[in-house]
């Protein structure tokens, strides 16, 4: 019981806010976050970037995968403060000079967006997945996407704009 009083006491103390610098998509940030704040609820309520969504908030959908230096992680599990000095890259990152990425070209051009709610997370575990493994099997590619669920496609439309991404010829499904 000493033990439980001993930490309510210190809890306030744990719940202070403090600033954190974080570059998001190319551009540096300062920002004042808790220590309980997650980096999908820092992105889209103090950044303004509403393509990482909020799912489950349990780590079992997918849909708030972004890139923490390059490796893809859940961001309802990140917490803002384990992003210090990091760089963050979301969806809204992915086009360059207002030309597509090629995973975003493939995913249009496969069908792979269906209702669009799973579509950022699939983007972000691909691009994670073509950045680490340019021409991935497709076992390789369905285990990158085991923490991404859609309702919608199926999934290969997905895994053929995978394949179609990292230049292994599948012909696009829809013109």
């Amino acid at each position: 019981m000493l033990e439980a009083r001993s930490a309510q006491a210190q809890s306030p103390a744990a719940v202070r806010s403090r600033i954190i610098e974080l570059t998001v998509n190319g551009e540096r940030h300062e920002i004042l976050v808790k220590p309980r704040n997650t980096i999908v609820e820092v992105l889209r309520e103090k950044i303004g970037l509403m393509g990482t969504k909020h799912g489950c908030e349990q780590g079992a959908c997918g849909v708030c995968t972004v890139l923490l230096d390059g490796r893809a992680v859940l961001g309802c599990l990140t917490l803002a403060v384990e992003c210090d000095g990091k760089s963050v890259r979301t969806v809204e990152g992915l086009a360059q000079g207002g030309q597509l990425s090629p995973i975003q070209q493939a995913f249009l051009d496969q069908g792979a967006v269906q209702c669009g709610y799973c579509t950022a997370g699939m983007l972000m575990s691909a691009t994670a997945l073509l950045e680490r493994n340019p021409k991935p099997s497709i076992a390789e590619i369905k285990k990158a996407l085991e923490g991404n669920i859609c309702r919608c496609t199926g999934y290969n439309a997905i895994v053929a704009a995978i394949q179609q991404a990292s230049g292994q010829g599948v012909e696009p499904v829809m013109r």
